[in-house]
């Protein structure tokens, strides 16, 4: 009988002290609870966004959509930690182990708080316009408001980061304040990350370019696909993708070809010298007529210079430079204006009667030095 009952006395004891002196019981409730906030979460998310999700897809914005998108993890981990607090609270642990306890939901709190702050920066950008509206500068472009949004991210993580630090009594102040021994040999070896800093700074806020233009500096000419902190990724025609240092661009001249306002034109038609002058005319004044009666061609002298007249007496050619602008700046287009123009000036010049020059060289000998020739084969005596 002592026995049955000094056993059942110790598994008293290991069912109330034998997980890290918190007895089974409370360990299994407190399991139970969390399961339970688990099922909530589910539960909130297939009834409750999914019911907002609707909403808002009914709606002409998109701000809705990419605010409930970008809610929806943090407010589904809310759960957890609500779950995580709620099962520390039905289990009597060490006052050692309790501190331990506050300190991990106190850090899954900052934690939530800073990770919605952080994927709300997104669908929040379109107020980045709305603020520098209020101070009289023009609308932003997306490049700018994504590298606002980037800087924003950053110091949205580096703030929570020190926040739940500092939950751990770790000192961020004194570390930082420890590295001043050493902000020397910092700075000398991130001089070129500052610079590179600096110059993503300067192609915002100049507006040199943007995403998907397409540019030529720095040695590389492709599409802009990213443009980052450090570095801008340029996406070149052959489908290669350059990474450049900021610095190299915004430090040297950069052509920017998706800015132009027309696309030129510049040729040098090289007819026969054989033409007279009533045929140059006639192939100058047809030449006119096609692009000044052409949609494709910009002839406004208020925007662009448009020139097309005979210009000079070469070796082998009288040339007529033909210098224009097409509306289009688009490459492809571009080209089938070009090809278009090319078959109306062979058709203007077969009309009138010339043709284009092509080099050659004319020998003329007047008296041969050894006499004439034999004629090959030599008549037999």
């Amino acid at each position: 009988m002592q026995t049955a009952t000094g056993l059942w006395a110790e598994v008293i004891t290991v069912w109330q002290t034998a997980v890290f002196g918190v007895g089974i019981g409370q360990v299994v409730l407190a399991l139970g609870v969390f399961l339970a906030f688990l099922l909530l979460r589910r539960i909130f998310t297939r009834i409750v966004l999914a019911a907002i999700g609707g909403i808002t897809r009914r709606t002409e914005t998109k701000f809705d959509d990419e605010l409930v998108l970008a809610l929806e993890q943090p407010l589904r981990f809310v759960f957890i930690v609500i779950g995580f607090y709620a099962a520390t609270q039905t289990v009597v642990v060490p006052e050692q182990a309790e501190l331990v306890l506050t300190r991990v939901v106190r850090s899954l709190i900052a934690f939530t708080i800073f990770w919605t702050l952080y994927r709300c920066i997104t669908p929040l950008s379109f107020l980045i316009d709305k603020a520098f509206g209020a101070f009289g500068h023009s609308t932003l472009g997306d490049s700018l408001k994504d590298f606002i949004a980037k800087l924003a991210r950053f110091v949205i993580a580096c703030v929570g980061v020190v926040a739940i630090l500092e939950e751990w009594q770790f000192n961020v102040g004194a570390v930082l304040g420890g590295l001043g021994l050493v902000g020397m040999a910092v700075a000398l070896g991130a001089q070129s990350m500052i610079a590179n800093l600096f110059a993503g700074v300067t192609i915002f806020l100049d507006g040199i370019f943007e995403r998907g233009d397409w540019i030529k500096g720095g040695g590389v000419e492709g599409t802009v696909e990213d443009i980052g902190f450090r570095t801008t990724k340029i996406r070149r025609f052959d489908k290669a993708l350059i990474t450049i240092p900021n610095d190299k661009l915004a430090g040297h001249a950069v052509i920017n070809f998706s800015r132009m306002t027309n696309r030129r034109i510049y040729w040098k038609i090289a007819i026969e010298y054989s033409a007279t002058e009533g045929q140059l005319r006639a192939i100058v004044n047809g030449i006119k007529a096609h692009v000044y009666d052409n949609p494709d061609f910009e002839v406004d002298p208020a925007r662009v210079t448009t020139l097309i007249h005979v210009d000079s007496f070469n070796d082998s050619s009288i040339d007529i430079m033909l210098y224009c602008f097409t509306t289009t700046t688009n490459w492809g287009e571009w080209m089938r204006v070009k090809e278009d123009l090319a078959f109306a000036i062979k058709a203007i010049v077969e009309g009138a009667g010339s043709g284009f020059a092509f080099p050659s060289t004319s020998v003329y000998v007047e008296t041969l030095p050894f006499g004439t020739p034999e004629a090959f084969p030599a008549d037999p005596a």
